[in-house]
C-alpha cells in the first residue's frame, strides 16, 4: 500500500503479538520499580531500627558511664569550684601573706665579695624576727641576709636551726613588728582545697612568684624512724623561686612551707611542702634547742627486779616530770611500765630506743601496771616545756 512515497505495509494487531512485547516490557518495569521499593522501605526500616537501638544502647551506656565516673564528676567539679574561689581571691591572699615573705640570699666561702650564689623565700612566724626557710637555701652559708619587702636594705641572720631530712630551717633577724603569718591546722586540708604557693626570693614590695592549683595529696611521708614528716602534694608549680615560701590556703593561712627539694622523683606538674602542723613542732623545737631533738618520755625510774612486784617486769616509775609527755598521758608515781609502742619494756634504755624511731607528736601505746591490774595509756610525744 503506498502512502505518499513510502510503501506502507498493511498488517493485523494481532500478528504484533501486544501481548508479548507491549505488555511484557511493560511488566518488567513495574517488577523493578516494586524491588526499588522493597529495598528502599527494607534501608529505611533497617535505619529506623537501628537509630532506636543505638539509641537506648548509647542511653544505657551513658547512663553506666555517669554512674561509674560519678565520683570523678564530682572531682571535677570540686576542682572547678575551687578555681573559681581561687581566681577570685588570689591577689587578695597575696597581697595578706606577701608582707610575711621575705627575700633570703646566702653566701658561701667560694661567693665573690659583692654577690649571693643562692637566693630563696622565708616566712616570717614570730613578729620578733625568726623566720622559716628551706635547709637548702642556707647550707653552707657563710653569711644569710634578708630583705623585707618593704625595705631596699639587707638585713643581716643567724641561724637558729635546720633539719636536713624535712629540709627546715629557722632564721633569726634583728626587728620588731614584723608581720607574721597565721599558720593554719593541717589537719582540716583536704584533697581538692585551694592551694596557692607564694615566694619572693627577691624581697620585692609584692610577691611575684604565685602559682595556683590544688591539694591533690596529703599522705604523703618523708621517712623518720618508725614515723615520717607528713607532706602536702599540689599541681601548683613549686620551683627555686617559691622554695621556702608559703602554700596557702583560699583565706591566706599557711598550710605548708614549699620545698623543691622534696621532689625527689622530679616529677613535672607535682610539688610538695612540708605540713603546716609539723613545720610548728620543727620551729618549736629549733627556738627551743637549736636542733631537732629526740622525743622523751617524761619519767626517772628504774628497772624492777624480777619476782620484786607480783613477778612483773618492767620500768618502775619514781618521778613523772611535770607537763611532760606522761603526765599528760596520765602516768603517776609508782605505776610500772610494762609495754611501750608494742614492745615488751624491762629498762630505761629499751624505752629510750624506742622513742629514737619516733618524732614529736607521735602517738604510741603504753601499758602500765597499777593497782595490781594493766592499764592502758595513749603517749602523745610532746615537746617538753623550758623555763625561760
Amino acid at each position: 500500500m503506498k502512502h505518499g512515497n513510502f510503501d506502507v505495509e498493511e498488517v493485523n494487531w494481532e500478528n504484533v503479538n501486544e501481548d508479548k512485547f507491549g505488555k511484557i516490557k511493560f511488566i518488567r518495569k513495574r517488577n523493578n520499580i516494586k524491588r526499588v521499593l522493597r529495598v528502599v522501605s527494607f534501608i529505611v526500616i533497617a535505619a529506623f531500627s537501628g537509630a532506636i537501638s543505638s539509641k537506648l544502647i548509647i542511653e544505657k551506656k551513658f547512663s553506666q558511664i555517669l554512674q561509674r565516673e560519678n565520683g570523678k564528676i564530682q572531682n571535677n567539679n570540686v576542682k572547678q569550684h575551687n578555681m573559681e574561689i581561687t581566681t577570685n581571691s588570689v591577689g587578695k591572699v597575696a597581697q595578706k601573706v606577701g608582707p610575711s615573705i621575705v627575700g633570703i640570699m646566702r653566701k658561701t666561702e667560694n661567693s665573690s665579695k659583692d654577690s649571693y650564689d643562692f637566693k630563696g623565700s622565708g616566712v616570717i612566724f614570730s613578729s620578733d624576727g625568726y623566720i622559716v626557710t628551706n635547709t637548702h637555701i642556707i647550707k653552707d652559708a657563710k653569711e644569710i641576709n634578708v630583705k623585707l619587702p618593704n625595705s631596699h636594705n639587707y638585713i643581716n641572720a643567724i641561724l637558729i636551726g635546720k633539719d636536713d631530712i624535712s629540709d627546715i630551717a629557722v632564721i633569726k633577724i634583728n626587728a620588731r613588728s614584723l608581720p607574721a603569718a597565721k599558720f593554719a591546722d593541717s589537719s582540716e586540708v583536704n584533697v581538692g582545697d585551694t592551694a596557692i604557693a607564694i615566694g619572693n626570693p627577691l624581697g620585692e614590695a609584692f610577691p611575684g612568684n604565685i602559682s595556683v592549683g590544688i591539694i591533690s595529696g596529703f599522705n604523703q611521708n618523708i621517712p623518720y624512724g618508725e614515723s615520717g614528716y607528713k607532706v602536702l602534694q599540689t599541681d601548683a608549680s613549686i620551683n627555686f623561686t617559691n622554695s621556702g615560701g608559703a602554700l596557702c590556703n583560699a583565706i591566706g593561712e599557711i598550710i605548708g612551707i614549699n620545698s623543691i627539694h622534696l621532689n625527689v622523683r622530679k616529677i613535672e606538674g607535682m610539688g610538695f611542702a612540708i605540713d603546716s602542723n609539723e613545720v610548728k613542732s620543727l620551729i618549736e623545737q629549733m627556738t627551743h634547742y637549736g636542733k631537732v631533738t629526740k622525743p622523751i618520755l617524761g619519767v626517772n625510774g628504774r628497772s624492777v627486779v624480777n619476782g620484786e612486784i607480783n613477778g612483773v617486769k618492767g620500768v618502775y616509775i619514781s618521778e613523772v616530770i611535770k607537763e611532760g609527755s606522761a603526765e599528760n598521758a596520765g602516768m603517776k608515781p609508782t605505776d610500772i611500765i610494762t609495754e611501750l609502742d608494742g614492745k615488751p619494756i624491762s629498762n630505761l634504755q629499751e624505752i629510750e630506743k624506742i622513742l629514737e624511731n619516733h618524732k614529736f607528736g607521735d602517738n604510741i601505746k603504753c601499758k602500765i601496771w597499777r593497782n595490781e591490774k594493766i592499764v592502758d595509756l595513749n603517749v602523745i610525744l610532746s615537746i617538753p616545756k623550758v623555763n625561760d
